[in-house]
């Protein structure tokens, strides 16, 4: 199923109803982990991550065939301000870049066994400079997230999602800004590598872009307008169209999470099908973690963006979806229960 997003109408249904996790599968699996041949809880975060995939997979034993790994990629206006240590051109050669095999992501999925997709979203027509009004049209948002959505394979039953975007730290920071609240330096960083002076431009673009849309941030759609890029609002669709065909979802780090953020904004339940993968170095990521309550699964002082984090955790899913499936229970086993 690929949900429509002909109108805002649709984007308004498609938040405000969303599949809950299945409580039957939940509990079974719950119940596995509590027979199977280790202490309880001896396997931290690993059981609960396979009873979290147990609920949206809704089986007892989840699995995982057909991961992917969907990278989005957007030009930003804001970045003809010089909020980057790198020119805008540097999107068009990275997409190519990945097309040739030669990215990080590449090596990563390759290692993880999980497919790639590349998706260029009018690298052409960069969107608008924030700092003046509004980055993209209520329209230019549904096409980017309907392209998002539209990108899921259908085989697809984990999904990891990534992004290529100069300019894209400084957009992510608006948005982040925009939904949670706080000042401006709560939510740049260096990104590509910006020094002091770059740091400041980007706290003081981010705080124009408030002014310029203060119409905008009431809700997280708006704040999608506003702010995001075309690869972030995709970002936010293939989260939603995951929610609805019940497919758990791998965030990849700062940019990534905080494409998401609006929907959390517009329904606080939005994002429970989701794990972030690490915690990016990007110091706004800690805080959105924060603020969404979100552990991450790693902690490697990432900050790469194009989908690594989430491609570098994904054996740990699989991982604990082995312990999970493959264990002996105490009865099969033969051995002692705890008393």
């Amino acid at each position: 199923m690929t949900l429509s997003f002909d109108t805002f109408a649709d984007y308004q249904q498609a938040i405000a109803t969303l599949p809950r996790a299945n409580d039957e599968a939940i509990t079974a699996a719950q119940t596995r982990q509590g027979q199977l041949t280790k202490p309880p809880g001896s396997l931290g975060r690993l059981e609960e991550i396979a009873i979290w995939m147990a609920g949206w997979q809704g089986v007892e034993k989840p699995v995982i065939n057909h991961p992917a790994c969907l990278i989005f990629a957007g030009n930003h206006g804001v970045a003809a301000l010089g909020v980057s240590a790198f020119p805008p051109e540097v999107t068009v050669q990275m997409v190519a870049n990945f097309a040739g095999g030669g990215a990080a992501i590449n090596q990563l999925t390759k290692a993880a066994g999980a497919s790639l997709d590349v998706i260029a979203l009018d690298l052409d027509h960069p969107t608008q400079d924030f700092t003046q009004g509004a980055a993209m049209s209520e329209a230019e948002v549904l096409d980017a997230m309907a392209k998002g959505a539209a990108a899921i394979p259908d085989d697809a039953d984990m999904l990891m999602l990534g992004e290529m975007g100069i300019g894209n730290t400084t957009a992510a920071a608006a948005v982040s800004m925009a939904c949670l609240g706080g000042v401006s330096s709560d939510w740049v960083g260096r990104g590509t590598g910006v020094d002091d002076q770059g740091l400041a431009l980007k706290a003081d673009v981010v705080n124009r872009g408030m002014t310029a849309n203060g119409d905008r941030i009431n809700h997280g759609f708006g704040i999608l307008s506003a702010f995001a890029g075309r690869e972030m609002a995709a970002i936010a669709g293939a989260v939603l169209a995951a929610r609805h065909r019940r497919i758990p979802v791998l965030l990849d780090g700062f940019i990534s999470t905080a494409s998401a953020l609006p929907l959390f904004k517009d329904n606080p339940a939005a994002l429970d099908h989701i794990l972030v993968s690490h915690r990016s170095q990007e110091s706004g990521h800690a805080n959105i973690l924060d603020a969404i309550n979100k552990a991450p699964i790693l902690d490697l002082g990432l900050r790469l963006g194009e989908g690594s984090g989430a491609a570098t955790a994904l054996p740990i899913v699989k991982s604990a979806l082995a312990a999970h499936n493959g264990m002996a229970t105490f009865a099969e086993a033969g051995v002692s229960g705890a008393n």
